[in-house]
């Protein structure tokens, strides 16, 4: 992978680190209102434990997905970026401007999804 590569990938990578956090504190704000700000009423109420059950996976998954980037980040300087952690290939530059912190090709995360 050329520098010059590596350099799009960080821009790639900052920009989805930046949306994350944004989403990350919006998400945060659903699942804990401020007082008095939350529901009125016992069905209020309902509604809001059945919506926030679901941003609190929505929120985990974003915070795993914010540290798989920020690691992605971390070590874009080193060889081991967009090599594959499993066949030791580069992995494919369009799959890494999908997923920028992939850790594998698509071929080994297939044997991964099916085994």
């Amino acid at each position: 992978m050329t520098t010059d590569q590596k350099q799009a990938f960080k821009k790639i990578i900052e920009k989805e680190i930046s949306i994350l956090t944004k989403e990350i504190k919006i998400i945060r704000s659903a699942v804990y209102p401020e007082k008095g700000k939350g529901p009125s009423d016992k069905v209020a109420h309902i509604s809001f434990k059945q919506e926030q059950h679901i941003h609190l996976q929505r929120y985990d998954e974003a915070r795993k997905r914010l540290n798989r980037l920020k690691t992605a980040y971390l070590k874009i300087d080193t060889p081991e970026y967009g090599i594959c952690k499993e066949c030791e290939e580069p992995i494919p530059v369009e799959r890494l401007k999908l997923i920028p912190e992939s850790l594998y090709c698509v071929s080994c995360m297939n044997e991964f999804q099916l085994g």
